[in-house]
């Protein structure tokens, strides 16, 4: 077992002094509250790509019309490039340009102040700083920085905390670990390794769709991470799916990175408002409803997604080839399948 992977069996370290946690992020450290679109506690939105569905050319003008959906529906961010942003189907000119449009969507919406985080993950670190100094260009504010996992058993056991650390030295803007077990062949950081780069002042945050709570936790305490009651280090420590979002909340995590607010963006800020609020049950009652309906989401993927958009929406196509397209029984499934939540969405 590589020291950067989870061992289940084996519990991560974390500093400990008497009956609490004590914050490893130096005093000095660089917030990404020091960006001009500061990274706040709250729902952050991983958008859909969308194409043509005869050229499968890039949609620029539904890109920007479901941006401004969500901005109008009160999340906190947007990233791009993300796994729902089927960033493995686009070449470099089309990440750029969903990004760019994504930004001149929320700035002639009057969302000038909406940060736009942009996926960044490859295999090389030559590449990736390329991607981060891209994203900048298009109009990116953040990077989301997946672990290069093709080559793994070649790696030392420093391979992957020197990437993150080359990267974030001359990456022009700050960038976010994301750990995504799925996404790269089972690599998974444990918390040891993310509360270690989390030092780094150009390393501002992270995503956890590994779905360890615990380790959340352990990264959250450690980095005295931002919620949504304190502003804390200013470090963002991003749970990855909806479907656990008053958990993270509760464990004191920052928000949520989460696929399925592109249905239902609304009920997510929602869910976030009620624990702020401190209304538990009524946020309970909530998270149950958006736990099905993520569930769905987690089963179909992009094209359950999709077709969930399609349905209930009227927009949402279809993902890229070589990805099938849903038949028609599929289509009604993914239908049913986010009739309860899209009908709490619609009732806010």
């Amino acid at each position: 077992m590589s020291p950067l992977l989870d061992a289940p069996s084996t519990p991560d370290s974390f500093s400990y002094s008497g009956n609490s946690y004590q914050p490893v992020r130096p005093a000095n450290i660089m917030s990404n509250n020091s960006s001009s679109r500061p990274l706040v506690p709250g729902i952050y939105v991983p958008t859909v790509a969308f194409f043509d569905p005869t050229s499968d050319d890039v949609d620029i003008d539904t890109v920007g019309k479901h941006a401004v959906r969500l901005a109008r529906a009160g999340v906190a961010g947007i990233t791009t490039q993300g796994s729902n942003g089927e960033a493995v189907h686009l070449s470099h000119k089309e990440r750029n340009l969903i990004t760019s449009t994504t930004r001149k969507a929320l700035d002639e919406a009057g969302f000038e102040n909406m940060p736009v985080i942009v996926g960044c993950g490859v295999q090389s670190t030559r590449e990736c700083i390329e991607l981060c100094e891209e994203a900048a260009a298009a109009g990116g504010d953040y990077a989301l920085v997946l672990p290069p996992a093709y080559y793994q058993g070649l790696f030392s056991k420093d391979t992957i905390k020197d990437f993150f650390k080359a990267v974030a030295e001359v990456s022009p803007i700050p960038i976010l670990i994301y750990n995504y077990p799925g996404a790269v062949s089972g690599l998974d950081l444990n918390s040891d390794v993310i509360i270690d780069l989390a030092r780094h002042p150009n390393i501002v945050g992270c995503k956890l769709t590994c779905g360890n709570t615990g380790k959340l936790n352990r990264i959250a305490a450690a980095t005295d991470a931002a919620t949504v009651n304190r502003a804390g280090s200013g470090f963002m420590c991003m749970g990855g799916s909806v479907d656990f979002t008053l958990q993270t909340l509760i464990g004191g995590g920052s928000g949520i990175i989460g696929g399925m607010a592109n249905i239902a963006p609304k009920t997510c800020v929602r869910l976030m408002d009620l624990y702020k609020a401190g209304k538990i049950q009524e946020a309970q009652k909530l998270q149950a409803i958006v736990a099905r309906g993520d569930w769905a989401a987690i089963q179909g993927g992009i094209i359950g997604t999709k077709a969930g958009l399609q349905a209930h929406f009227g927009y949402g196509g279809f993902a890229r080839r070589p990805l099938p397209r849903p038949s028609k029984a599929e289509e009604d499934k993914w239908r049913n399948d986010f009739d309860e939540l899209v009908k709490t969405e619609k009732s806010l």
